[in-house]
């Protein structure tokens, strides 16, 4: 059996994704390639901005084991205009593009196990005229997934989103009772499934103190509550809808696998003033595995050496973690069907 393919996304090239992309490949990950997509060039430039050595090697689908010591697998894709830090350009938005589009394609013919994105900048590929929310909704573009769902996570927490890059005023109109049902599901299956929980999962409302009796709101009244009850006489373990602004007390949260908040803004500023650097981003509902930093593309940081790669060393620990995984989930049914096999 091959070892375990991990795809590295350079990221916006202006930003500091090459940068950490450089110290995640030298860094490496263990029993596993670590397989940087993008120019080869651009993380040699990024390299020496964060003192960083290796010798670059392209990848070859027919070796099996590890990169030697010192060497970093890559499959090239070209930048279309030469690349200045902290200096976004649009020519490179679909230089960004190819590069997901070549992790996304590599993922879903089983040529790598997994994917790990550095930060993109959606505007610079926004102002290239290519409609583009972010990675989460590209990616079900790209795979044809009728449902993901955004989560991220610390060590102590997990927030998942049942709408995620769309204005505010649009929130209330998205959050239906088929759309939420479609979430729930699928937050639950991945939870049981890649992380081995049956989650007990704590949904937020959307009003303020959950509508207050449909004094404030009745989307809860009318639509969240409904869709729970419906949800649990399937055997979910769903509380709420909470209240959010004590829905992330200590007390509440002590028996919470997950928390769905009802939009963006609503959990993860929760999330990631508790664990900033700490959290990733994990993508579920795809047909491949894919994790992600929890910040941006930090121009201003980008090109002096001074980006920490804590947040990507554990999207990529966590790719790593649910390839393992998934890659046993498929190895013991085949194994109990040969005992059992052997037994008749």
């Amino acid at each position: 059996m091959r070892t375990l393919r991990i795809a590295l996304t350079s990221g916006e090239p202006a930003g500091i994704g090459p940068e950490l992309c450089a110290l995640a490949m030298q860094r490496g990950l263990p029993d596993a390639q670590l397989i940087y997509i993008g120019d080869p060039e651009l993380l040699q430039t990024a390299a020496r901005s964060v003192r960083c050595a290796f010798t670059l090697q392209r990848f070859d689908p027919e070796f099996t084991g590890c990169a030697p010591e010192g060497t970093v697998f890559y499959v090239p894709q070209k930048l279309a205009q030469p690349n200045e830090f902290g200096f976004l350009r649009q020519a490179n938005a679909h230089y960004v593009l190819n590069v997901l589009s070549r992790a996304s394609a590599g993922c879903m013919t089983g040529e790598f196990d997994a994917m790990v994105t550095a930060p993109v900048h959606k505007g610079i590929i926004n102002d290239a005229g290519v409609p583009f929310k972010g990675h989460t909704e590209f990616l079900q573009q790209i795979a044809g997934a009728e449902q993901v769902v955004m989560m991220l996570a610390t060590p102590k927490l997990r927030v998942a989103l049942a709408t995620t890059h769309i204005p505010l005023k649009w929130v209330a109109s998205s959050i239906t009772e088929a759309s939420l049902r479609k979430t729930l599901l699928t937050l639950h299956e991945a939870m049981r499934d890649d992380f081995g929980i049956n989650p007990q999962i704590g949904v937020l409302g959307l009003n303020p103190h959950a509508g207050e009796g449909g004094h404030l709101g009745t989307e809860e009244r009318e639509i969240i509550e409904p869709t729970l009850e419906k949800l649990r006489a399937e055997g979910l373990q769903l509380l709420g809808p909470w209240p959010a602004d004590t829905a992330f007390i200590p007390e509440r949260l002590r028996d919470v696998d997950v928390v769905l908040a009802m939009y963006h803004d609503q959990g993860l500023p929760v999330l990631k003033a508790q664990g900033f650097g700490e959290a990733i981003n994990i993508t579920l509902g795809l047909p491949f595995i894919r994790t992600s930093v929890d910040h941006g593309t930090a121009l201003e940081l980008a090109g002096k050496g001074l980006a920490r790669a804590d947040s990507l060393f554990m999207a990529l620990d966590q790719a790593l973690l649910l390839a393992q995984s998934r890659r046993n989930s498929i190895i013991q049914p085949a194994r109990a069907h040969q005992v059992a096999a052997i037994s008749a």
